[in-house]
C-alpha cells in the first residue's frame, strides 16, 4: 500500500471521535487561527453521479474533496471557509471516511442527507455539529430540476452564522504562495480513476486553473461556468471496505487520511511529485517534495483533493 503508515488510529473506533482536539487544529507554521475560527467551517456532502450534475456551489469551496464509495462511484466533500454560496447541493449521505476527514478542521458543521443507522452514532459523538436534513429539515428544500434523491439542496444561512471568512486551506495544513516551487515537469492533463467513475484536469494556460471533467464530460456549475482550480492534489491512500454497506449489500469504502504515502500536486501546468504525511486525526496535511522534502506550496485559491487508491 505505498507505505502508508498508521500512528495510533484505529478508525470505527468509537473513542477516536470524542477525543479532544488540540487547541486551533492547526499544525505548526500552517497558518493562523483560534478554535471558534475552526468550527465555523462548513463542510457539505455533494452528490456526484450524472443525475446529480451540474452541481451548485461547489465553485465557491476553499476545498473539494472526491471520494469512492459503494459501487466504485464518486461523491464531493466541498468544505467553505472564505466564503459561502445561497445554495449548496445536490446533498448526499454521510460515510464513515468523513469522519476521519473531517477531524482536522476542529468541530466543523457537518451539512448531508442522512447516514446509515449504524453509522450515525459515530457521526452524533464526532467533534462537529451535525447538520443533517432529518435534523435541520428548514434549511433544505427539493428542487433543481433533478429526479429524488439527486434533488435535495441546502441553504446554508438557515443553519446560522457558518464561516467566519477563515480559510479551510489552512486548517487543512496546506501551505501557499503565488510563486510555483522549483522543478516538476510540465502536464496538460492528468486522470484519475475510481472503479466506475473519473476526474480529468486540463491545464488551461489562459485561465490558470486546471478545468474539471468527469465520467467523460466538461464539469460546470449550475450557471454553465467550467468547473476550474488553480491547484489538484492527487493523494494516494489505502480504500479498503469498512463495516457499513448499502442497502444492496455492497461495501461502503474506507479511505484512510491518517498516515503517509505518496501523492501528485499540479499547479502552473506543471506536475510534483509529493509525499503527503498527517500524523494525527486533529492535524493538518503536509506536503513535501518527494525529494528533498522540502514544503510544496499550492497556488492560491480552490484546491482539489482526489483520493486515488495506494
Amino acid at each position: 500500500m505505498d507505505g502508508i503508515r498508521r500512528r495510533g488510529f484505529v478508525a470505527g473506533a468509537l473513542g477516536v471521535f470524542v477525543a479532544a482536539c488540540t487547541p486551533g487544529g492547526l499544525p505548526d507554521g500552517k497558518g493562523s487561527g483560534t478554535p471558534g475560527q475552526a468550527a465555523a467551517l462548513l463542510a457539505v456532502k455533494i452528490d456526484n453521479v450524472g443525475a446529480a450534475r451540474p452541481q451548485t456551489g461547489v465553485e465557491d469551496a476553499d476545498i473539494v474533496y472526491a471520494e469512492q464509495v459503494e459501487g466504485g462511484l464518486s461523491r464531493l466533500m466541498a468544505v467553505f471557509g472564505t466564503r459561502v454560496p445561497d445554495v449548496v447541493g445536490p446533498v448526499r449521505s454521510a460515510r464513515e471516511t468523513d469522519l476521519e476527514l473531517l477531524r482536522q478542521f476542529d468541530r466543523p458543521t457537518l451539512a448531508y442527507s442522512g447516514a446509515q443507522g449504524r453509522l450515525q452514532p459515530l457521526i452524533d459523538a464526532a467533534p462537529l455539529r451535525a447538520a443533517p436534513q432529518g435534523k435541520e429539515g428548514g434549511a433544505y428544500f427539493r428542487g433543481g430540476g433533478k429526479p429524488a434523491p439527486h434533488n435535495l439542496y441546502l441553504r446554508p444561512e438557515k443553519l446560522g452564522r457558518t464561516t467566519s471568512g477563515a480559510g479551510a486551506g489552512a486548517a487543512a495544513g496546506f501551505r501557499f504562495a503565488a510563486r510555483a516551487p522549483a522543478g516538476g515537469r510540465p502536464e496538460t492533463e492528468r486522470t484519475v480513476r475510481f472503479p466506475s467513475a473519473r476526474f480529468t484536469f486540463n491545464w488551461s494556460a489562459g485561465k490558470g486553473r486546471w478545468l474539471v471533467s468527469m465520467d467523460g464530460r466538461a464539469a460546470t456549475t449550475a450557471g454553465g461556468t467550467r468547473l476550474a482550480a488553480p491547484t489538484v492534489v492527487v493523494q494516494y491512500v489505502d480504500v479498503e471496505p469498512s463495516r457499513f454497506h448499502d442497502k444492496l449489500g455492497n461495501a461502503s469504502p474506507l479511505s484512510r487520511t491518517v498516515g503517509s504515502g505518496r501523492a501528485v500536486v499540479l499547479r502552473d501546468g506543471r506536475a510534483y511529485d509529493a509525499r503527503w504525511e498527517r500524523r494525527a486525526p486533529q492535524d493538518g496535511t503536509e506536503f513535501t517534495a518527494a525529494k528533498g522534502g522540502s514544503p510544496l506550496a499550492f497556488a492560491p485559491g480552490q484546491v482539489w483533493v482526489v483520493f486515488a487508491k495506494a
